[in-house]
């Protein structure tokens, strides 16, 4: 019988294939995934591919359809195994297959599930989700006999992960929270070999997530994280998301590092290596940021969010760091492209075992402004387009000085106020920016009554400093 699959139309993502199980997202669409996305390698000359899976329930049972999908096409499958993205990547680059696999839902809620995929070197994603898309609903896939094989490459991962820590410097007092997720055992094998003190929590991988949701970019989940730093005494605190590809930090204080804080900080040291250089940021991040890469001697390069887009803007502008809000941090320099909490974290501690300050000071340092949170509100796959062209309509017919690089950063005298789409979800996401409460006031006013022109309310979140 001839192979023919439609994907529920929510599932197939910008960035990934993301569903609820059993609803949105079945086996079906697992030996979909593997037929689809193993024909595109195929159809690039492509043998090999790896395959691994985060800890949820249901990855086990999806990560054995994938596969059977991949085999069906005629490759040769490495089995990862249970671990962290990055470890996916790592595989496929150390192994030097022609692609790769991830089985995870990432932060998304114990019930979501989906796929992450790269050919080559490259992320896959985009036009060529699509177009996979495309190709399994109209049949057109490769058909063979492939075979499938288990590699057990978390051992040189850790390895390669620590390969460049420096055996110098102070000794840190660090507590760490995987939220068991799937970098839990990799952190537990990470630390084990570091210097210093190292307090760990949630190592157990569970995809139940009993501790807390593993998003490390919602305050309430790093709660947990703070406490222990206080109870501790710890230098700093670092958390991980749910597949260990976003990073969470909190400093000796309790407070929380950004993700712009965090680029800020790691920025300052290959710049000052590598003066010069390009640092990437998504169109979310403070303008205390871009300022601060200027003021080291770098180029600061605003671009548009998702971490599929910032890789491949990376890779075009030979970036040896790039950085987003939600704590996608990716490093060129010494690493591979991809992002690796594991790895940002441990450059993250290479720094502070290096300085005479903590993080705390160094923290201090960075200008302060306030923001608002992420302001997120409901608007429709067909509409949310159209509202961010209307207001950008309109702020050019006004002469405002816009950059629409990725929906509109308007900027103006009391800071900037941000609009767009998310690629994602059914959402237009905003954020405000100033050094005022008063400012911040009279952006959220204008951003209100442009949305207000538009037919969408505006959330009534509180505005929190950083």
């Amino acid at each position: 019988m001839a192979f023919r699959h439609t994907f529920e139309a929510t599932v197939l993502r910008e960035y990934d294939v993301r569903g609820i199980v059993g609803k949105t997202l079945s086996a079906a669409d697992a030996y979909a995934v593997g037929r689809g996305f193993g024909s595109a390698i195929v159809a690039k000359g492509g043998k090999t591919v790896a395959v691994g899976w985060d800890g949820r329930l249901s990855s086990p049972e999806l990560s054995g359809k994938v596969i059977d999908g991949l085999i069906d096409c005629g490759l040769d499958v490495r089995k990862v195994g249970l671990g962290p993205t990055p470890m996916l990547y790592f595989a496929a680059r150390d192994l030097g297959l022609d692609g790769g696999v991830m089985i995870t839902g990432s932060h998304n809620p114990a019930d979501y599930n989906g796929f992450k995929m790269v050919i080559g070197k490259a992320s896959f994603w985009g036009a060529d989700i699509q177009a996979m898309g495309k190709a399994c609903a109209e049949g057109k896939v490769a058909s063979g006999k492939g075979t499938a094989s288990d590699v057990d490459v978390r051992a040189a991962y850790v390895a390669r992960l620590l390969r460049d820590f420096p055996k110098d410097g102070k000794k840190l007092n660090v507590v760490w929270d995987a939220g068991n997720g799937a970098m839990g055992q990799v952190m537990v094998d990470v630390c084990a070999k570091l210097p210093g003190t190292h307090t760990l929590l949630n190592a157990e991988i569970d995809g139940r997530f009993p501790a807390h949701h593993p998003d490390p970019t919602v305050a309430k989940n790093l709660v947990q994280l703070q406490d222990a730093v206080a109870a501790k005494k710890a230098d700093l605190g670092i958390a991980f998301d749910g597949d260990g590809d976003r990073i969470g930090v909190v400093d000796g204080k309790g407070r929380i590092l950004w993700g712009d804080q965090l680029v800020a900080v790691l920025a300052s040291e290959i710049l000052a290596r590598l003066p010069g250089s390009t640092i990437i940021a998504d169109v979310k991040a403070s303008q205390v940021l871009f300022d601060e890469i200027a003021r080291l001697g770098g180029k600061p390069l605003m671009w548009k969010t998702g971490h599929s887009i910032i890789k491949t803007k990376m890779a075009e502008t030979a970036a040896p760091l790039a950085g987003e809000m939600s704590g996608h941090i990716f490093f060129a320099d010494g690493w591979y492209g991809f992002d690796d909490a594991m790895y940002a974290g441990l450059r993250l501690l290479a720094i502070l075992a290096k300085s005479s300050d903590s993080l705390a000071e160094i923290r201090d340092r960075l200008p302060t402004v306030i923001n608002t949170p992420e302001l997120r509100f409901p608007c429709s796959e067909t509409r949310k387009r159209e509202v961010v062209e209307e207001v950008r309509g309109r702020l050019a017919a006004e002469g405002a000085d816009v950059n629409p690089v990725d929906g509109v950063r308007v900027n103006g005298p009391d800071g900037w106020w941000l609009l767009r789409a998310s690629n994602t979800q059914d959402v237009l996401v905003a954020r405000c920016e100033s050094k005022t409460e008063a400012g911040l006031a009279r952006l959220q006013a204008t951003l209100e009554s442009q949305l207000a022109r538009s037919g969408i309310e505006l959330p009534s979140d509180a505005a929190s400093g950083h």
